[in-house]
């Protein structure tokens, strides 16, 4: 595998005070940031590394050098003063790989880059591009997907007020077909948002997939954002949010836990948080635990509504969570009823399933795309299908008083615990946090 890094000149970006960030001087916990992405980019199965950089940045060339001291091989490309990004990259494509990953060097991730790979052989875009959910929305880049995935839209800041879409932000970290860049119409005379290589493919028709992931991503464009980076390393948070270690999770239903409790939510304007359950969320995003939203929604096997208009509702939850600095890491739905018979329902989703809670079928899918230890993870839920999910994957199990309460009876159940809201079952679990 192959990485181009856009650096200094190419990569660097002002700080609050006007001066650029240099990645070969910023000191992460004794080592370079750029030198410890290396490191990361050999472990996760990067062979070549090829560096833009600018007539400016030879502390940056001497840094890197042949890459040998972490297992690479790399060698810098130099582009003359001014030219931007996308052009440098567009002019070196004679030296790239058929396919290769980009990436700035003023930032640190630690993301499974074969996964990545494997995700992109399989969908085969022009480009794949990270996105995350994100709990400053309003001042990032959001990224629209459909229900395959594929990439709809970018909508750079600021935000229209009446913009509905998920909130999931625009990382600086894509894996790109050099045929579909050489491809591209000249920039000069197609000029797209920032000259953004991205942009350009997307209007120009190529297919974008948008990745999900969940793992350690992190800017280094500001000095807080460098004094964040350095408390995250140090007290091993970058290592705990890879996807090589298994990771707790809380999972939640939406229905009466996090949203008000009402029957077969069909519209996005149903949906209304239950006070506190945003700064609950808030406070889960801030500590290790990994937030999964896992819910039945047979409003689509009743036909009351369609996968379009449930994402719809899914994107105002993320709006409304996101207006208070929270985001859930991933939500799980089963759209099955188990009767065939069902009056009005649809055939293709009115059957047995193994999803539809308490079958442990949309827990599993999450344990296996977020590689996450079940035993060491919790349920909050309103129902008892929530309690016995978390019973027959031995997961510790909450019920909150909210929704349902208990009272729907499906299942004969007990729970570890009975608390009154999603905020008291959070500060519950993160106080016994081991």
């Amino acid at each position: 595998m192959q990485a181009v890094i856009l650096a200094g000149e190419s990569g660097g970006r002002p700080a609050s005070g006007g001066d650029p960030i240099r990645p070969e001087r910023v000191d992460i916990c004794g080592e370079p940031l750029l030198g410890r992405q290396l490191r990361l980019l050999a472990r996760g199965g990067v062979a070549h590394v090829v560096l833009l950089a600018g007539p400016g940045d030879d502390h940056i060339v001497d840094l890197v050098g042949d890459g040998a001291r972490w297992g690479l091989h790399a060698v810098a490309l130099r582009h003359p003063a001014g030219q931007g990004a996308t052009d440098a990259l567009i002019a070196s494509l004679d030296a790239l790989e058929a396919r290769f990953f980009v990436f700035f060097g003023d930032m640190l991730f630690d993301l499974d880059l074969r996964a990545m790979w494997a995700a992109h052989r399989r969908a085969a875009p022009a480009a794949t591009v990270v996105v995350r959910p994100t709990d400053q929305p309003q001042t990032s880049e959001l990224v629209e997907l459909d229900l395959d995935g594929q990439v709809r839209a970018f909508h750079p800041r600021p935000h229209s007020q009446g913009l509905e879409i998920a909130n999931l932000a625009r990382q600086r970290l894509c894996l790109v077909e050099k045929s579909a860049l050489a491809a591209l119409p000249s920039l000069q005379a197609t000029p797209v948002a920032g000259g953004d290589f991205l942009h350009a493919l997307l209007a120009s028709g190529a297919r974008l997939l948008g990745y999900r992931s969940a793992e350690y991503i992190q800017d280094a464009a500001t000095p807080e954002q460098v004094r964040t980076l350095r408390r995250d390393v140090a007290n091993g948070r970058v290592e705990r949010m890879s996807r090589r270690t298994p990771s707790a999770a809380v999972f939640m239903d939406r229905d009466g836990v996090l949203n008000v409790e009402r029957s077969y939510i069909s519209a996005p304007e149903q949906l209304v948080l239950i006070p506190g359950a945003g700064e609950a969320v808030r406070r889960l995003n801030a500590s290790d635990y990994r937030s999964v939203v896992v819910t039945n929604q047979s409003v689509l096997a009743r036909g009351e509504c369609d996968e379009e208009g449930l994402a719809r509702i899914h994107a105002r939850l993320d709006r409304l969570l996101g207006r208070r600095g929270a985001f859930v890491d991933r939500l799980y739905y089963c759209p099955h009823h188990p009767d065939p018979g069902l009056p009005g329902g649809r055939s293709d989703l009115t059957l047995a399933c193994d999803c539809r809670k308490p079958a442990p079928g949309l827990v599993l899918r999450a344990r296996d795309e977020l590689n996450l230890d079940l035993a060491r993870s919790w349920m909050i839920g309103d129902s008892t299908s929530d309690i016995a999910l978390a019973q027959r994957l031995g997961m510790t199990s909450i019920l909150v008083r909210t929704g349902h309460a208990g009272a729907d009876g499906k299942c004969r159940v007990q729970p570890d615990f009975i608390l009154d809201d999603l905020a008291e079952a959070v500060n519950f679990i993160l106080r016994n946090a081991s």
